[in-house]
């Protein structure tokens, strides 16, 4: 299992987010590091080139997904498992996500 997400910053490809053996991957783009005027796109994940490691979804992530009923409905109408938080990431906030960041699913080559 491979999925990664490109996650992007006011419509500008700021890293990807990846899902690895033992958890997640979070690097940022390195064209995105060197922009001037580009921010991180969270306070617990500052810009630099080494990846972030984490076991679970990273809470930042976590609180782009929908929840109760629009959990539901997506679910259900997408047909994923409620309990695949990364995959419900990579379907569900390529658009209309609270605030500036969106995910888009980057296909298996």
């Amino acid at each position: 299992m491979n999925r990664i997400g490109k996650v992007y910053c006011r419509g500008v490809l700021a890293g990807r987010i990846q899902q690895v053996t033992d958890g997640y991957r979070f690097t940022y783009d390195s064209q995105y590091l060197a922009s001037a005027g580009t921010r991180p796109i969270s306070l617990v994940l500052p810009k630099q080139s080494e990846p972030v490691l984490s076991k679970v979804l990273f809470p930042f992530f976590y609180g782009l997904l929908a929840e109760g009923i629009l959990k539901e409905t997506q679910c259900r109408k997408l047909k994923l498992d409620e309990n695949d938080h990364f995959g419900r990431l990579l379907k569900t906030a390529n658009s209309d996500t609270i605030g500036d960041i969106t995910v888009v699913e980057e296909p298996e080559a």
